[in-house]
C-alpha cells in the first residue's frame, strides 16, 4: 500500500486572506516542497523554513509523517507544479506552477498533466493507493472548478473563519478573465482545470482515473480540494469504488460533505485524531483542518490500530521541526519555506481538452 502526495503551487495562494498555509503570502510557495520533505525525511532538507500558519499551527504534513513512522507506509511524491525545489524524490508529470486564476488560462499544462498522471496510475503495481495533496490556495481553485463543472458544493478553508466572500469574488473574477460561464466544462474536466483550476487538481484526477482503470482501490485523503478532484474524475467518466477520507475537523466545517460525497458516489470516512495537546489543538480550533494527506494517514492509523499513538508521535515530529513550539506553545518557525518521466506525455504539447 502506498501513499501518493501530489504537490504543486498556484499564484492564487498569494492573494491576501486566501490561505493560512504560511506566515505570510511571500513564503507560501515553499510549503508544498517542505511538506514533501517533512513526510519523507521528518524535517525540511532543501526548503528553507518549516510551514506553519500565521498563528503557529503546524503543517498537517507533521501528522502524515508521524503516521508514516507508526505504520511504515511507502510514499511517492508527484511534482504537480512545484514553484520551489524539493529534496524529496519526485515523479514529474509535466505540470508547471499555476498562475492566479484571475488570469486567462492559468493552468495550460492541465490536459497533458492529466493524461501523464492517468498513465502513471495505469502503470502502478499497487493494490491500494491513498492520494493526498499539498497546494496552498487550493480551496479557492477547487471552488472555481466546481463552478466550471456546474456543481454547487462549498469548500472549506485552512483558516478558522472561511473567507467565503473573498473566494466567491476571486472566482467571479476568474470566470470573467477566462470569458466563460459556470457549467461550461461539465464532463470536460481537463478544460475545467485548465481555465479555472490549479495544477494539482488535474494530476490527482488523472491519477485517480488511471488507478481505477487499473483495478486499484483508491482513497482520496483530504477535504474539499480532493472532493473537487473526485468531481473531475467522475466527470471524466471514471467508474469504480472511490473513498474520501478526511478529518473530523474538516467534516465539522462542511455540513454538506456527506451529501457531496454521495453525489459523486464516494464512500466517506471521517477520523477524529482527538488532538488536545498544544500546538495540535490548533487543528481542533479550525486551522489547517486537512492537507498533505492527513485524513488518509489518520484512516490508515485507525485501520492499523495505532490511532491513539498519533498525537504523541506527531509531537515527536514537531519536537524536531520546532522544539520551542512544543515546549512553550509559541514557536519560532517562520512559515513556508529530481524526478522520473511518468508516462512520456509532454504536458506542454497541444493536447485537446477532451472529456
Amino acid at each position: 500500500m502506498r501513499v501518493v502526495l501530489v504537490a504543486g503551487t498556484t499564484e492564487t495562494a498569494k492573494i491576501p486572506g486566501i490561505s493560512a498555509a504560511g506566515a505570510e503570502p511571500s513564503l507560501v510557495g515553499h510549503t508544498p516542497s517542505a511538506d514533501a520533505e517533512i513526510i519523507e525525511y521528518g524535517e525540511p532538507v532543501r526548503s528553507p523554513v518549516t510551514p506553519v500558519s500565521p498563528t503557529g499551527c503546524p503543517t498537517p504534513a507533521a501528522v502524515t509523517r508521524a503516521v508514516k513512522q507508526l505504520t511504515g507506509f511507502d510514499v511517492l511524491t508527484v511534482d504537480a507544479g512545484l514553484a520551489k525545489p524539493s529534496a524529496a524524490p519526485t515523479i514529474d508529470v509535466g505540470a508547471r506552477p499555476g498562475r492566479d486564476i484571475r488570469e486567462s488560462e492559468p493552468v495550460p499544462t492541465a490536459p497533458g498533466a492529466f493524461e501523464a498522471a492517468r498513465r502513471m496510475g495505469l502503470a502502478l503495481p499497487e493494490d491500494e493507493l491513498v492520494i493526498g495533496e499539498t497546494v496552498p490556495g487550493g480551496t479557492t481553485t477547487a471552488l472555481a472548478v466546481f463552478r466550471a463543472l456546474g456543481e454547487e458544493f462549498p469548500v472549506s478553508s485552512s483558516l478558522p473563519d472561511n473567507p467565503t466572500s473573498l473566494k466567491e469574488e476571486v472566482v467571479a473574477e476568474a470566470f470573467e478573465a477566462s470569458d466563460v460561464e459556470p457549467g461550461f466544462a461539465a464532463h470536460k474536466p481537463r478544460r475545467a482545470a485548465r481555465y479555472l483550476g490549479d495544477p494539482v487538481l488535474p494530476v490527482v484526477a488523472g491519477l485517480t482515473v488511471g488507478a481505477l482503470e487499473n483495478g486499484i482501490d483508491v482513497t482520496l485523503g483530504g477535504g474539499t480540494q480532493l472532493l473537487a478532484a473526485a468531481a473531475l474524475a467522475r466527470h471524466a467518466g471514471a467508474n469504480g469504488d472511490l473513498t474520501l477520507a478526511t478529518t473530523s475537523y474538516l467534516a465539522e466545517d462542511v455540513p454538506e460533505l456527506a451529501d457531496a460525497a454521495e453525489a459523486f458516489d464516494l464512500e466517506l470516512t471521517v477520523t477524529d485524531p482527538g488532538f488536545e495537546t498544544h500546538p495540535l489543538d490548533r487543528y481542533a480550533a479550525g486551522e489547517a483542518k486537512e492537507g498533505a494527506g492527513m485524513g488518509g494517514a489518520l484512516m490508515l492509523a485507525d485501520r492499523m490500530g495505532v490511532l491513539d499513538d498519533v498525537e504523541a508521535a506527531t509531537l515527536d515530529v514537531l519536537s524536531t521541526l520546532d522544539p520551542e513550539a512544543v515546549e512553550t506553545g509559541t514557536g519560532t518557525a517562520a512559515a513556508d519555506a529530481g524526478g522520473a518521466d511518468a508516462g512520456g506525455v509532454d504536458a506542454d504539447a497541444d493536447i485537446d481538452d477532451g472529456p
